[in-house]
C-alpha cells in the first residue's frame, strides 16, 4: 500500500478540490447526456450527473461537520471550455462517439483530481468517502471507455450492461 503524504493540501482544501472536479464533472456528464443520440447512453449520463450531485452533497456535509461554511459553487473556466469544445465537435465532427471519448477524458480528469486528494492526509471519514466515490467513478469511466471502444457499426443488443447508479455504497 503506498504511504500516504502528510504535508502538502489540507484536507479540506483536498476536499474542495474534489468538489470543484465533480461539479465540472456533473456539469460535464449533464452535456453528453443532452447531445447523446443512443437513448440507452442519454439517461445513464443523466443518472451519473444525479449522482455526482450526491457526491457533492456528502463532500459538502463532511466540510461542515468539520466546520467548514464556504464552498465553492462553480467548476473551472478549463472545464467549461472542454464542455464548449466538445459540444462543438459533437455537431460538426463526430456525434456519439466524439462525445464518449469527450466523456473518457473527463472522467480521467476526475480520477486524477481524487488520487491527488487521496494521496494526502485525511481523516478516516473522508478518506473512506472518497475512495468509495472514486471507486464508482473508476466504474463508471470503465465504463465510458467501453462504449467509446465499441465499433459504431455493433447491434445495440449487443451493448456491454450499463452498470446501475445506485450500486455504490453510500
Amino acid at each position: 500500500m503506498s504511504q500516504v503524504v502528510r504535508e502538502g493540501l489540507r484536507p479540506e482544501t483536498a476536499v474542495q478540490s474534489v468538489i470543484e472536479i465533480l461539479i465540472d464533472s456533473q456539469e460535464g456528464l449533464a452535456t453528453v447526456g443532452e447531445r447523446l443520440l443512443d437513448q440507452t447512453l442519454t439517461r445513464y449520463f443523466f443518472a451519473e450527473s444525479l449522482l455526482r450531485a450526491q457526491f457533492i452533497d456528502q463532500l459538502e456535509t463532511t466540510l461542515r461537520q468539520r466546520g467548514v461554511s464556504r464552498f465553492r459553487k462553480k467548476g473551472s473556466a478549463a472545464a467549461t471550455l472542454h464542455r464548449t469544445w466538445a459540444r462543438f465537435k459533437s455537431r460538426f465532427m463526430g456525434g456519439d462517439h466524439t462525445l464518449l471519448v469527450t466523456a473518457e477524458q473527463g472522467e480521467d480528469a476526475v480520477i486524477e483530481v481524487y488520487s491527488k486528494a487521496l494521496g494526502t492526509y485525511l481523516p478516516r471519514s473522508i478518506r473512506e468517502l472518497l475512495t468509495a466515490q472514486e471507486a464508482h467513478i473508476e466504474l463508471v469511466h470503465d465504463f465510458v471507455k467501453t462504449e467509446c471502444d465499441r465499433p459504431a457499426a455493433v447491434d445495440k443488443t449487443a451493448r456491454s450492461t450499463v452498470p446501475a447508479s445506485d450500486e455504490i455504497s453510500h
